[in-house]
């Protein structure tokens, strides 16, 4: 898989299963951009980078929250554990700000090692709360992720105030040259499945002229994405789903799969 700026165009669907069930679908944009193009600052040259603009992208929206170098804090999330050969490239994948607005339910970043294969998946989540937690998602033996595989990890972050914060996650990730997958389904502490959630789509060049079509598609995106979040909270309270209180965020804001 060559190394290249792209727009992953795609579908989310949500469903909630148990005595109360909800579903529902938006479509979304994502750009897809390989940390070194932000490094080197390659990036500045399709996407406005730390500048206001129709659809920007702030350094300050993911890792360490503070504009320094996304890959140096990629790198520190995977840990000393791994050799250096086992991660080539990282990729993250995100929505743009929009008008000056940004909002990320998730953040993936892709780690591949040199002949391409998906070694791990940094899922970067944040509830609307202005909080949060990374799950590092990879096999103990850190061997290629195949994409019959489902990596778990232990729910330890609060993001819907009708979930609670027990149980686990099941994550699969699907990764080629044409289109990109990511499913994480939430379990709760009986082992049931509550919550489905994939979010699914198509990869094409990013270039100015791509961005400024897709744009054009889906000029409210963010806005869409908070104001359909706020509108599927209030269907579930109309619906009689038990409201949770927020609690206190734990100290450790990364874990990783079991």
């Amino acid at each position: 898989m060559a190394l290249k700026l792209q727009l992953l165009e795609a579908q989310v669907t949500h469903k909630r299963l148990g005595s109360k069930t909800n579903t529902f679908g938006y479509r979304v944009f994502y750009l897809v951009l390989p940390l070194s193009f932000i490094e080197n600052g390659y990036l500045n040259h399709v996407v406005k980078v730390n500048r206001w603009g129709a659809a920007s992208f702030y350094l300050k929206d993911h890792g360490k929250r503070d504009g320094s170098s996304l890959e140096v804090w990629a790198k520190e999330i995977l840990g000393n554990e791994k050799p250096e050969s086992e991660t080539s490239t990282i990729t993250l994948v995100c929505m743009p700000r929009i008008f000056g607005y940004g909002f990320n339910p998730v953040s993936f970043w892709l780690c591949r090692d040199s002949q391409d294969q998906l070694r791990a998946v940094i899922s970067e989540v944040n509830n609307t709360f202005g909080e949060t937690h990374t799950y590092l998602c990879s096999h103990k033996d850190r061997r290629p992720i195949e994409e019959s595989d489902w990596l778990e990890a232990n729910k330890v972050f609060h993001v819907s105030p009708f979930l609670e914060r027990n149980g686990n996650y099941k994550f699969n990730f699907i990764d080629n040259d044409e289109y990109l997958s990511f499913t994480i389904d939430y379990y709760d502490a009986d082992g049931s499945l509550r919550l489905a959630t994939n979010l699914t789509g198509s990869l094409s060049e990013l270039n100015k002229t791509t961005l400024r079509s897709t744009f054009l598609k889906r000029p409210f995106l963010t806005f869409k994405v908070i104001a359909l979040i706020h509108y599927q909270a209030l269907k579930l309270l109309v619906k009689g789903f038990k409201h949770i209180s927020k609690p206190r965020q734990l100290g450790r804001k990364n874990s990783r799969t079991n």
